[in-house]
């Protein structure tokens, strides 16, 4: 049998349909072309957690509807680069149990070495969720019967306080769907009446899509101007709603203002950090958020929100920038001297 170097071989040889995504941050979809480069380490992996490479692995047979879904998790190393030696075990171990048909129902040894695998994790149930509405979306299949439910609610066609049979699958195939339809439409009309037990999953659901310009700004305004039962968690939670649509100028300036302002909590400059780094591929906001986070926030955390965002290849060389610039603060400079020596020790 020919030896398979690569997980893309592996899914080609078993004449699969499949479509990878990152599920570690958000949920990001990475091409064939660009994942081939990371698994030859031509390039570091785009979206790394915690040092690994979160993968989700969706595929099928042609002509049949059921698709299988299987969670990867791959160490990477300093450079961010797979690590060649684990991804080579994750196939021997996919190889050992299923042989080249991955498609195949496996038997109970063959289930016993795949729920051995060292490299299998179980996302949270509202990325699972999303992830699902996501792909079913994208191969243009029928939604989960929980979206009518929560379509009409945001339609308001129920009563405002009438959210309790909205379940999770619902509200990610809603946010999914947000192009379809009037959906758009119908929930930035609806916005300031939902729900806070609808309105958070929704925006964490939101993160994964690009908004428009009129919820961008219907987000924005409910950030700047809370409503008096608006809690802590809903302002992160409205944050990451704009995680996919960072780039927006209206959102750059929405981050820009709070981070002057110096209004950002310790979940703020988390979910700042984990879904929504793209806005700090500009050096100057960048530095002046590691300044807010020095001085507002605890030392740990400036350092775990370093180590976070220097593991990013688009942020690397500019958090680096920020670290030599000769106008840094003393306290600055001290932070990143504690956390050196640290390193070092």
């Amino acid at each position: 049998m020919t030896t398979i170097a690569t997980i893309s071989e592996l899914l080609e040889l078993s004449q699969s349909q499949y479509r990878i995504y990152d599920v570690g941050r958000k949920i990001d979809k990475i091409s064939k072309a660009n994942f081939e480069k990371i698994e030859l380490n031509q390039v570091p992996y785009p979206f790394p957690s915690q040092g690994h490479a979160f993968i989700a692995l969706a595929f099928w047979q042609k002509n049949i509807e059921q698709q299988y879904l299987w969670f990867v998790k791959l160490p990477l190393d300093e450079r961010g680069l797979l690590n060649q030696g684990a991804r080579n075990h994750f196939i021997a171990i996919i190889v050992e149990a299923l042989g080249a048909d991955l498609t195949v129902n496996p038997s109970e040894q063959q289930e016993k070495l795949l729920s051995n695998n060292p490299y299998h994790f179980t996302p949270s149930q509202y990325k699972l969720a999303s992830l699902n509405s996501i792909i079913k979306c994208e191969l243009k299949q029928t939604a989960s019967d929980y979206y009518k439910d929560c379509q009409a609610y945001i339609a308001g066609k129920l009563a405002w306080g009438n959210w309790h049979n909205i379940g999770v699958q619902g509200i990610t195939d809603f946010a999914a769907r947000i192009n379809e339809e009037e959906n758009e439409i119908n929930l930035v009309q609806a916005f300031d009446n939902i729900a806070v037990e609808v309105l958070n999953p929704l925006c964490t659901a939101l993160e994964n899509q690009t908004l428009s310009v009129d919820l961008i700004n219907k987000i924005i305004n409910r950030i700047q101007h809370p409503l008096h039962t608006d809690s802590a968690e809903l302002k992160s939670n409205l944050l990451r709603a704009l995680a996919s649509s960072a780039h927006h100028p209206h959102v750059l300036s929405t981050i820009d203002l709070l981070i002057n302002s110096e209004t950002l909590t310790t979940d703020d400059c988390i979910t700042l950090v984990a879904r929504c780094w793209s806005v700090f591929t500009e050096k100057d906001r960048l530095m002046l958020f590691l300044e807010h986070v020095i001085k507002t926030q605890s030392i740990d955390l400036f350092q775990s929100i370093f180590k976070d965002l220097v593991a990013l290849p688009n942020i690397r060389s500019i958090i680096f920038q920020c670290m030599r610039d000769p106008n840094r603060s003393d306290a600055f400079a001290q932070a990143i001297g504690q956390l050196f020596n640290q390193t070092k020790g």
